[in-house]
């Protein structure tokens, strides 16, 4: 066998810090002296030194040496793979050889950047040159596949995130299927009446968005699903099919105008989720006014026809256009292929009932920020008023943040948004109750941003505000006063502040994962971090990506983010699809993958859990073309099932293979024998 050598001086940087002249009598000396029981030479190996093999000129010069020679196998000799594995492949498959016959060695990271005596990293060197040698000859000519894949995009969540995710794959021509459990679109921001830092209409900021998914030029190719739910995901990036869960409105969205006359006359009411039951809603009601899709909905649990089978049908004659309230629609059960899918599933508060010193769902006016966010809302339970639940304006506000927050009892994080929120409530108290004297309970102050500090500076200059420091959540302690009231004592406090009366409280609790992340994680196969939120595939560099390959992540699903980190993150997700999934280009699916030998599988099944990509399925092994079961009685019984690697999904990264108690798995490129033969010669 024959394997070309090729150094990289670097200008100076590694020939200066070595002897080149010793490298190659050493390197020719060695070559194929273990290739034969006789010790006599099987190889020939030939080296060749050059300043910057890696610049255009040194390249042509590698191609044209590796046409004149031919070798059956490369070693490159300099930086790290990392930095120019991609640059020699490619120059290999331009002089007609399979990329993958192909060592680099770092010599100058691992060696002449680390070893200052010249001898020392000539003796390094070689033995590097030597062990890649020895591992190239083990290489396998490995080929590139390419799959057909398909285009649109499956987005689940309606909210900021999803909808921008959406858009921004429509407004390029891609189809995309939305799903919404709820059944209005715009998720959390749309129940506010402003949005931080610069106080603007929640509502009016994603109303552009969601009347352009809804009624834009490129709704056409937004399938928006509301009240749904993905139930099953099949297959892998490129192809995956996805079957959904449609559940009935019961009023038809594409006649209906709106107008509200089915409501009054409806006798059957439920508290209102929608405003975090603060008041009741009927069976048929909208989400809340000026929610879209602009229809009202049936609540099937509600509804006295659909729950106790009695004959009403109020709305239906009280609707002046006929069909548009239909009893008679039925679930559906959908299903959609889709080579890519964006989870923008949002977060929620953290259970304030948790808190118990706090009080809440304990004392009648302790709420948390989204009911006073809804308490707030001129479209909310009280048109705007901040009332106590007796119904009175309430004067004296307390505002609790960090409720759970920077706490190993409860959440270790700061989300990044409760300041900003809670010293945008003090703005809202001030301008819908100008004499409310409000009190911020605060262990530490967030607000980050360009603009973060605004609402921050107007709470800290306000004469009516006033600001009390706690050290931990376990020293607040609210409960019923005599008059009603409620009485927050806190033992951090100077004397005269220790205990407090209020009329309102608000809890401000962290972000944490929402309810449907732990059931969507097991159908995607998509990790969690250790706080619940979806995993990303890294932190830094990867954020919307997650480490299972086509699946990405935008917003507070993947961790607490503020609306513009949110629709900045939607955004991103869609750029990397519409990068990743291009029209006419083929699948590309790298061959540095790991595969199963059937006959070898015991069935154990260990490396399925290990897996940190998910692509390692159990398969029948009556359909891996092997019987399940013994051919004779005396034999001992086969294992019913074999592993199997989708290569799509895995990356390569070995930890199956380390797993393996049977050795039945490959890792290519990275054999057992090639890793030994290089650890060798190192070692020899």
């Amino acid at each position: 066998m024959k394997v070309g050598v090729y150094f990289c001086r670097c200008g100076g940087n590694m020939s200066n810090k070595v002897d080149i002249a010793a490298i190659r009598a050493r390197v020719g000396r060695s070559a194929g002296s273990s290739g034969d029981p006789a010790g006599r030479p099987t190889d020939e190996v030939y080296f060749k030194d050059l300043d910057f093999p890696c610049s255009e000129d040194g390249q042509n010069a590698v191609l044209q040496d590796i046409q004149a020679r031919k070798p059956d196998r490369v070693v490159v000799a300099g930086c790290s793979p990392r930095e120019h594995e991609s640059t020699f492949r490619a120059l290999l498959a331009r002089a007609g050889m399979n990329p993958y016959l192909l060592q680099m060695t770092n010599i100058r990271e691992h060696v002449v950047w680390v070893t200052p005596d010249k001898a020392q990293a000539t003796d390094k060197c070689a033995l590097y040159i030597l062990a890649a040698i020895e591992r190239v000859k083990l290489h396998e000519p490995l080929e590139t596949k390419y799959l057909d894949v398909n285009l649109d995009t499956l987005v689940i969540g309606a909210g900021p995130a999803g909808l921008k995710a959406a858009l921004t794959l429509a407004e390029a021509g891609r189809k995309v299927v939305l799903v919404e459990k709820r059944p209005i679109i715009g998720g959390m921001p749309v129940l506010y009446e402003e949005v931080c830092p610069n106080l603007e209409c929640g509502p009016c900021v994603l109303e552009p968005l969601m009347a352009e998914l809804l009624q834009g030029p490129h709704a056409k190719d937004i399938e928006l699903l509301t009240l749904s739910q993905v139930t099953e995901v099949l297959g892998f990036y490129g192809n995956f099919t996805v079957k959904i869960a449609k559940a009935p409105r019961y009023v038809n969205t594409r006649t209906c105008i709106g107008c509200s006359m089915c409501l009054p006359g409806c006798p059957a009411s439920a508290p209102n989720a929608f405003n975090y039951g603060l008041n009741d809603r009927k069976a048929i009601a909208f989400a809340f006014m000026g929610g879209l899709p602009n229809a009202p909905y049936i609540d099937p649990t509600v509804c006295v026809r659909m729950k106790d089978g009695q004959d009403c049908a109020v709305c239906q004659a009280s609707c002046p256009i006929e069909g548009t309230i239909n009893f008679q629609d039925q679930p559906q059960d959908l299903e959609r292929k889709v080579g890519a899918i964006v989870l923008a599933t949002g977060g929620k508060l953290y259970d304030c009932t948790r808190l118990a010193n706090l009080g809440f769902g304990r004392v009648k006016d302790v709420i948390h920020a989204l009911q006073f966010e809804r308490l707030a809302s001129a479209n909310g339970p009280s048109e705007g008023q901040l009332l106590t639940s007796a119904g009175t304006p309430a004067k004296r506000i307390a505002i609790v943040h960090c409720a759970g927050s920077l706490d190993s009892n409860h959440r270790k994080y700061c989300s990044a948004v409760c300041c900003s929120y809670a010293f945008k409530f003090s703005h809202l108290i001030r301008k819908k109750a100008p004499g409310a004297k409000v009190t911020h309970y605060v262990k530490t102050i967030c607000v980050p941003g360009k603009e973060g500090h605004k609402l921050y500076d107007h709470a800290r200059h306000d004469p009516e505000t006033r600001f009390i420091r706690y050290t931990d959540i376990a020293h607040l302690s609210v409960q019923m006063a005599a008059d009603g009231s409620t009485i927050i004592t806190c033992t951090d406090a100077p004397p005269e502040y220790s205990a407090r009366l209020f009329d309102l409280v608000v809890l401000c609790p962290p972000i944490v994962p929402g309810d449907d992340a732990a059931e969507l994680g097991k159908l995607l196969g998509v990790t969690k971090d250790s706080e619940g939120f979806f995993e990303e595939l890294h932190g830094l560099t990867e954020a919307t990506k997650s480490k299972v390959r086509g699946v990405y992540l935008a917003g507070t699903c993947q961790a607490p983010m503020n609306l513009q980190q949110s629709f900045t993150q939607g955004a991103a997700a869609g750029g990397n699809i519409l990068s990743a999934l291009v029209a006419g280009r083929k699948l590309e699916i790298a061959p540095v993958v790991a595969s199963v030998d059937p006959e070898r599988c015991s069935g154990c099944l260990c490396c399925i859990p290990v897996c940190p990509y998910k692509a390692i399925t159990r398969k029948d092994k009556g359909s891996a073309g092997l019987p399940a079961v013994a051919a004779s009685k005396a034999e001992e019984p086969r294992a019913k099932y074999v592993a199997e690697i989708n290569a799509v999904l895995c990356q390569g990264c070995g930890t199956c293979v380390s797993t393996c108690p049977a050795g039945a798995i490959k890792g290519s490129h990275f054999t057992n024998a090639q890793i030994l033969a290089e650890l060798k010669e190192v070692l020899s």
